[in-house]
């Protein structure tokens, strides 16, 4: 096989995924029917539409691709928006290097259109968002060999414009509608209370077309692309209804019959469309969480170049610039301080509002306020992969999932409005024969009208989007609606000891010698080892030795042996440095077992070391329990939750450990490959798991829990690999996570035990002709709202109270 087959056949199994901003839903049934449509693609290997953030998720293995997708959901009746960028440009010497930015920037996927002017420096790039972003853009600029910065605002920031001028030609058009259809209102008031008409029929008939077929005109748009789809949703309910209303009584107008029915369609229209711009609003405060994490980033950065400090746009650094960061200010990125030491607020990534010091070598995150030192940085990440970034990108992901308790709502929603036509055409056809055609047709518009999936499909992904905004904003980085779901139903929660219940920084307490040996020399030893491990313990017989100011000798071969210690040549020497078990395997027999006893009764963690075949001594650390681990442990308990602990050190070191914080069950002595077995055993017994780590040992156990949760002090991986990242060291942040998941399941719980009810209870009414049309219009528009205002009700919740 050639190298281009070669490629072609990777493509081909490449899984990507794309997310794309979608125009023109209007309820459950859209979305519903967009799955349904793009799922027929080939090579479609999942697609999730959530109407709440107005977006599709889609999961391609290379059989179709973007613009497949794209093309299926215009083709479903919607639209994928575009959005545009001006870059400025420098470089540029005549009118080839225009032509080369153009063709270069054209030739990226998702690029629509790229004109690049050379006279006022700039390009104007229009691109499908979703599937680049505008640092893309500047690096395909960058790699062509000329500059390019920002001229404009952040795409997010015009993609809120453009909805804010929409939002506010609505409100106008909104109070147009309810300066036409006032009179027609307060003549049907007077003629409830026994008076007469004052208008003629043709007055109303005036009245009321601008409101049915301008104002209304929305819903005629929508309910024509959603037919065009093959499908029914909302705008068709509402078109329909409102059209025979509206249409009837012209008939009757012309035949000079008085009984006419403009004023229930206006009235609908107009009460319709103001339930769709509170709704929009409501939606707009469901996803603000996003919006106040991106402005958090700093503007400008104090670049040192050539020993002058020059101020450049964030935008602009790349990885390795010296920046200096006075007080007061904001990080610009994350990097590693060179010079000087501060105190930094990191509460917008932890949750914690108190200062953490920060000194030369220690890393600091892009956001985080500088409150009192000045200190330079060099660079180490920017752009998307800063912290900031990733807390975005994971909170944009989260809110725009779906979770499992949705699929009901979804599948009802999508076969819902034919009921509805059904249920509708049945009203008609008995009112009609059995009481009157004038009576059959106002139920039927009624039935029509009421009938609006809307606040099915709102119930759960505006409390997803509410409940991991606030998550975030405390720290609690929640990777998926399905997680948020899950940890409610958490029976048994599993805590590994190191990192987690303690801080991870022990520090040596003790130290036993060996007869004919030297604390001198097996201590440096030992730091020799260390000195080559990320190991915590490690860490502290390295402090230990630098304490002592003892030179630490030169080593060889240096190799970690996973949950057993550390091997080396030191001083033409194997040492060994470990727990009790490894030393026994490799013939060490000869242990001061009452020593050894007495350390690990004292939640002591013990460490031997061994030269050749001989023991050398013992070194006794310590590790500090979290302040807050006991209060943790005890609400977890009190939650009805199942607490154990995990740990690879011994039984004695381990009991002491979970004894001093309420734990009872202990499983001691686990090498880090079983740890995802001893999960995986309990999930089995029946328990729905969580397992909180925060070491790369702990990484297989968090992706086997059906919850896995990790310290966000802790490694890279073991955040990778967890659904939940705790961005602080606080234990507490696992209850209130769990407390988090609860308050959200109530919420939509009680959303779509209402948006159920409402429909449950209100189609038979309008059937029956208890509901007017108006009644039903109002009652609809105001569904979807009440869903939506109960989601942010969320936002009152006190994580670090009982809910």
């Amino acid at each position: 096989m050639s190298q281009a087959e070669q490629s072609t056949e990777q493509s081909i199994h490449q899984t990507i995924e794309v997310t794309l901003p979608i125009d023109g839903m209007t309820c459950a049934a859209c979305a519903a029917r967009i799955e349904k449509n793009v799922a027929k693609l080939a090579g479609v290997e999942s697609v999730n539409v959530n109407l709440a953030s107005e977006r599709a998720r889609v999961v391609l293995n290379g059989s179709s691709t973007w613009k497949d997708v794209v093309e299926k959901i215009e083709k479903s009746g919607y639209s994928v928006p575009t959005r545009e960028v001006d870059l400025n440009i420098t470089g540029m010497t005549c009118a080839a290097c225009s032509a080369r930015i153009e063709k270069v920037v054209g030739r990226i996927e998702a690029v629509q259109t790229a004109s690049v002017n050379l006279a006022s420096e700039k390009a104007h790039i229009v691109y499908l968002p979703g599937l680049i972003q505008e640092e893309d853009l500047i690096r395909a600029v960058e790699k062509a060999g000329y500059g390019a910065t920002l001229a404009s605002e952040t795409a997010a920031a015009e993609e809120k414009k453009r909805k804010e001028q929409a939002y506010h030609r609505d409100v106008l058009k909104f109070w147009g509608s309810v300066v036409l259809t006032l009179p027609l209102v307060i003549q049907m008031f007077v003629m409830l209370f026994g008076g007469s008409a004052f208008m003629p029929n043709w007055v109303s008939w005036i009245l009321a077309t601008p409101v049915q077929f301008y104002v209304g005109w929305r819903f005629y748009k929508g309910a024509y692309h959603s037919l065009r789809g093959g499908a029914a949703n909302m705008d068709v309910l509402v078109a329909l209804g409102t059209s025979v209303a509206y249409l009837y009584s012209a008939v009757l107008t012309i035949l000079g019959r008085p009984d006419v029915y403009f004023d229930s369609a206006a009235t609908v229209v107009t009460l319709i469309f103001m339930g769709k711009l509170l709704e929009s609003r409501a939606k707009a405060k469901s996803s603000s969480a996003i919006e106040s994490l991106a402005k958090l980033g700093a503007k400008v950065a104090h670049v040192i170049r050539d020993g002058e400090e020059v101020d450049v746009e964030v935008e602009q650094l790349h990885v390795g610039d010296i920046v200096r960061v006075r007080p007061g200010e904001k990080v610009p990125s994350d990097g590693t301080i060179l010079e000087g030491s501060s105190s930094i607020d990191e509460s917008f990534l932890t949750g914690e509002s108190k200062p953490v010091s920060k000194e030369k070598g220690d890393t600091v995150v892009g956001a985080a306020v500088n409150q009192s030192g000045v200190f330079t940085m060099q660079i180490a990440k920017v752009g998307k992969d800063t912290a900031l970034a990733q807390v975005i990108r994971l909170v944009d992901q989260a809110q725009g999932s779906k979770a499992p308790v949705q699929r009901l709502a979804d599948k009802i929603s999508g076969i819902f409005v034919p009921i509805v036509l059904g249920i509708a055409v049945i009203t008609l056809l008995l009112w009609g024969f059995f009481v009157g055609w004038t009576a059959a047709l106002i139920a039927a518009v009624a039935v029509l009208v009421i009938a609006c999936p809307c606040s099915l499909g709102l119930a759960t992904p505006t409390a997803i989007m509410v409940g991991t905004g606030l998550g975030a904003e405390s720290g609690i980085l929640i990777k998926g609606g399905e997680h948020l779901e899950n940890a409610h139903k958490v029976t048994t929660l599993v805590l590994d000891k190191t990192g987690t219940v303690t801080v991870g920084k022990p520090s040596v307490t003790d130290v036993w010698v060996a007869p004919e040996s030297s604390e001198d020399d097996m201590v440096r030893m030992a730091a020799a080892l260390e000195a080559q491990s990320e190991h915590p313990l490690g860490a502290a017989v390295i402090a230990y030795a630098a304490n002592l100011h003892w030179a630490i000798p030169e080593t060889k071969g240096v190799q970690a042996v996973p949950g057993k210690g550390i091997i080396g040549t030191v001083n033409n020497m194997t040492v060994r440095v470990g727990n009790r078990r490894w030393l026994l395997e490799t013939g060490i027999t000869q242990f001061p077992d009452d020593i050894l006893a007495q350390y690990e009764n004292m939640g002591k963690t013990a460490v031997l070391v061994a030269s050749e075949n001989r023991l050398l001594g013992i070194i006794a650390m310590a590790d500090t329990i979290k302040p807050d681990a006991e209060k943790t442990v005890r609400e977890l308990i009190s939650m009805g939750i199942d607490v154990w602990m995990i740990t690879g050190d011994n039984e004695r070191t381990a009991s002491a450990v979970a004894a001093s914080v309420g734990i009872t069950k202990v499983i001691a002595g686990v090498m880090p490959e079983d740890k995802a077995s001893k999960v995986q055993e309990l999930r089995k017994a029946g328990q729905v798991v969580a397992m909180v780590g925060d070491g790369i040992n702990d990484a297989p156990a968090l992706a086997a829990a059906d919850i896995g949760i990790a310290m966000g002090t802790g490694a890279d991986v073991a955040l990778d690999a967890a659904d939940i990242a705790l961005m602080h060291g606080n234990m507490h942040g696992v209850v209130e996570a769990i407390r988090l998941s609860k308050a959200t399941m109530r919420k939509i719980r009680q959303n779509l035990f209402w948006a159920f009810f409402y429909n449950v209870l209100g189609i038979p009414l309008a059937a029956l002709g208890i509901l007017s049309p108006i009644i039903a219009g109002a009652a609809m528009a105001m569904s979807s709202v009440s869903v939506v205002s109960n989601s942010l009700l969320l936002r009152r919740l006190n994580l670090g109270k009982e809910v």
